[in-house]
């Protein structure tokens, strides 16, 4: 018997699943077939309740998914997942592609899936491009001030903070702001501290 294996996924753990759970079973997917890893980037290779999702997929089953980004980062990895599930008799079923519902198991959902896989890895590389070409002109900016010390704006500590919610390793974010991955956390608990101090004054 066909089944639908849903599958949910935030990167914090202060994000919520709830809408992404909510479209999912009313896509049809039993409670007990929902899956959901909470506090997990995409760009990690290791998502347990992904891993236990795919797992319980056999021939004839679909797994089904929100959005794209939920499977993770790369298109070549979309794509590669995709195919896996194809030469398992298994389908793929995202609920906002392109504005609507696409299903890889038939021939137009299969081309549809792969032209937005592309377009959403293009998105993220640009999106990551651009806040990368701000924190460098800032930092070239700052070195230019009478040879001071440079200074990190917490401008582009917020920067780094969207780029490691969106799947960034951390490492690479601090790295690229001229910081250790501990000065990076303490700048960035210092911004989101004050951020909620304004909120509730």
């Amino acid at each position: 018997m066909q089944k639908l294996i849903g599958y949910s996924r935030v990167s914090t753990r202060q994000q919520s699943t709830d809408r992404q759970e909510a479209d999912i079973l009313a896509a049809g997917v039993r409670r007990d077939d929902l899956y959901v890893d909470h506090g997990v980037s995409g760009a990690r290779a290791s998502r347990p309740q992904f891993d236990r999702a795919v797992e319980a997929l056999i021939e004839g089953d679909t797994l089904v998914i929100t959005t794209l980004d939920r499977l993770g980062r790369s298109t070549q990895n979309m794509l590669e997942f995709a195919d896996e599930l194809r030469t398992r008799g298994a389908g793929l079923r995202v609920l906002n592609l392109g504005g609507g519902d696409v299903d890889t198991s038939t021939p137009m959902g299969a081309m549809v899936f792969t032209i937005m896989a592309a377009l959403a890895q293009m998105e993220h590389e640009i999106k990551r491009e651009r806040i990368l070409d701000s924190i460098s002109k800032r930092r070239a900016a700052g070195k230019n001030l009478g040879g001071r010390p440079q200074r990190i704006t917490d401008s582009q500590i917020h920067n780094a903070i969207r780029l490691v919610r969106s799947g960034e390793p951390v490492t690479e974010v601090a790295r690229d702001l001229g910081m250790s991955r501990s000065s990076y956390y303490r700048r960035a608990k210092d911004c989101k501290r004050r951020e909620s101090e304004v909120h509730e004054g």
